[in-house]
């Protein structure tokens, strides 16, 4: 317990930096669990945040309304459920197509998002006990000074005196970072030669201006922000779709894209899920987590941990395979799972799957579906072109149609793995790109959109392993995929979010916080005390008096919303870290009257 106390007269601060959706259900869990732990106390909650509260600015009002959520509007939710698991009472609410009242197969726009999640942060505010009050202030934090032991000082920009605070959260959501070594040598090159490069950035936030129509442009990166780029270069510049043909304005540029895998994001399932739900977890749950936690050597992802998640996401696939569609298995469930369970190793789990499931098309193969151009080559640019749209084909074919339900089941065991993983705190980022590229695609309709503009020339693949180099005045891009091949463009487009690190971030707070002591894991992310958010500082201590939450931290979750009854790993820190900061403001408070 610290040393200082408050004045039995003044109401307890918490000052909340970042008001998106992430301190917006920091809020609504204070609302739920203030009855039990904070009756009849005083708080004054302060939000930092230049965007309005609810939305924040990655769901903010001013963007193009052409740009949607990659989630069906029944698969969005704010509020807890029974399959939370949580100390603090569940407060349900309504998803985004019920508030919304639109279909719930709807692919929602941002803004209508955003809309939900202002309504959703005005709920949580008028939910909180009457002697709780919050205060927005519309700017930026600076930095966070004060001793472990007492009162913190939040600084603002533009405002000689800072908040004084008792307890300060972080949910600062997705930064800009500094360009790291290549980024800065291609800008640098970009600037000496009158060249167009476009660093790492939320694309909605890009000045795409500089890329003129009819030139060719290279952009890096096959995921979410890409397909922003793609809406934001096409029909956010006057082109239209006429079915499954695209017909230019002439203000396009000419897209070559590629990436790690060369391929775009899976497509979102277009269908519903019917019958039982694989009962996870399975081979990867709380007591594996303990023991991997409990290994006074530590643990390696790809030796210890990715060999049980493989064996989760094969006992997702195969219950659904061998309960639903049972007639293209060998042997009846009951046998196969009991030899998948004793299967340890991976040859012998193959060997068991080879011979209870004849179609090699229904086997679970992690491998071939994280990079399907592995040792894939074209003998011409054109040929892989139409390669590559057969590819799509084939993907929005088996994602849309119910025969193929076991890529739902995989589906769940990914969001299940994800929530154990969390616990794990900073596991490399691979896994967080595989998660996505799997499970966080774009919808259907984006790549049948991908496909009409490749047909028109405005969109072209380049391959796996994309190369770029800067040399003879232009970008120059490759790839192993098509031997031979390059491309010259004097713009390059880097269509990812930047790395959320400390010591490369933008943002002057983190900067500062890693200046005072904080901890980082070896990929640069704030390290944070897993039971309840607080930070560590580079000893493991957790700070009494700070707190973070959210994609900057290594407790990083898929995102600060979920889909109804999955558990959502970020609504069970919510709940940890307000449930831990009312506890400590309770008992600052009982010790100023005592």
């Amino acid at each position: 317990m610290s040393s200082e106390t408050l004045d039995p007269e003044a109401p307890a601060t918490l000052v909340i930096v970042g008001a998106g959706p992430r301190g917006t259900g920091l809020i609504e869990r204070i609302a739920a669990n203030a009855p039990e732990l904070y009756a009849g106390s005083g708080l004054d909650i302060h939000l930092v945040d230049p965007h309005p509260p609810g939305a924040g600015r990655i769901w903010r009002a001013a963007q193009s309304p052409l740009l949607w959520m990659n989630s069906h509007a029944e698969d969005v939710t704010m509020f807890t459920d029974e399959s939370v698991e949580m100390a603090g009472p569940v407060r349900p609410g309504p998803t985004l197509h019920e508030w919304a009242g639109v279909d719930g197969r709807t692919f929602a726009d941002r803004q209508l998002q955003g809309s939900y999640l202002r309504w959703v942060h005005e709920q949580a505010v008028a939910a909180l006990p009457p002697e709780i009050t919050v205060h927005h202030h519309p700017g930026r934090a600076l930095r966070v000074s004060g001793p472990r032991a007492g009162r913190q000082q939040v600084w603002l920009e533009g405002r000689d005196q800072p908040l004084s605070a008792d307890l300060v959260v972080l949910a600062l959501g997705h930064l800009d970072a500094e360009l790291d070594e290549e980024q800065g040598e291609l800008a640098a090159y970009a600037a000496e030669h009158g060249l167009v490069h476009l660093p790492p950035d939320f694309t909605a936030d890009s000045d795409l201006s500089a890329l003129p129509a009819g030139e060719p442009v290279l952009v890096r990166g096959f995921g979410l922000a890409f397909v922003d780029l793609m809406v934001l270069l096409t029909e956010g510049r006057g082109g239209r779709y006429e079915g499954d043909t695209y017909v230019p304005s002439g203000r396009e540029p000419v897209l070559y894209v590629g990436s790690r895998r060369g391929v775009p994001y899976h497509s979102k399932i277009g269908y519903d899920w019917t019958g039982e739900r694989p009962p996870l977890p399975r081979f990867l749950g709380p007591a594996e987590i303990d023991a991997l936690l409990a290994r006074p050597e530590g643990f390696d992802f790809r030796r210890d941990v990715w060999p049980l998640v493989e064996k989760e996401l094969g006992f997702a696939h195969y219950h659904r395979l061998f309960t639903v569609h049972a007639e293209r298995t060998a042997i009846a469930w009951t046998d196969f799972e009991e030899k998948y369970e004793a299967a340890s190793e991976g040859a012998e789990r193959e060997a068991l799957v080879a011979s209870a499931v004849p179609d090699p098309r229904d086997r679970l193969d992690l491998a071939a579906l994280d990079r399907p151009l592995d040792g894939v080559t074209y003998g011409s640019f054109a040929e892989f072109q139409e390669g590559l749209r057969g590819y799509v084909e084939d993907d929005l074919g088996r994602r849309h149609d119910a025969a193929h339900s076991t890529d739902l089941a995989v589906f769940l065991g990914l969001l299940s793995v994800y929530g154990q993983l969390v616990r794990l705190g900073d596991i490399g980022s691979w896994w967080h790109g595989f998660f996505s590229y799997l499970a966080s695609g774009p919808p259907g309709p984006r790549l049948r959109q991908l496909l009409a503009l490749s047909r028109a020339g405005v969109l072209k693949f380049v391959g796996a392993d994309m190369a770029v180099q800067a040399r003879d005045g232009v970008f120059r891009a490759s790839s192993a995929t098509v031997p031979g091949f390059s491309v010259e463009a004097r713009a390059l487009v880097e269509a990812r979010l930047p790395e959320p690190t400390l010591r490369r971030a933008l943002d002057p707070l983190l900067r500062e916080l890693h200046a005072d002591g904080a901890g980082e894991t070896p990929d640069g992310l704030l390290r944070v005390d897993r039971a309840d958010g607080r930070v560590l500082d580079r000893a493991g201590r957790p700070h009494p008096r700070r707190f973070a939450l959210g994609p900057h931290t290594d407790g990083r979750t898929p995102g600060a919303f979920t889909r109804p009854r999955t558990g959502g790993p970020a609504f069970r820190q919510n709940d940890a870290t307000a449930r831990a900061a009312l506890v400590f403001l309770r008992d600052l408070g009982a010790d100023a009257v005592g």
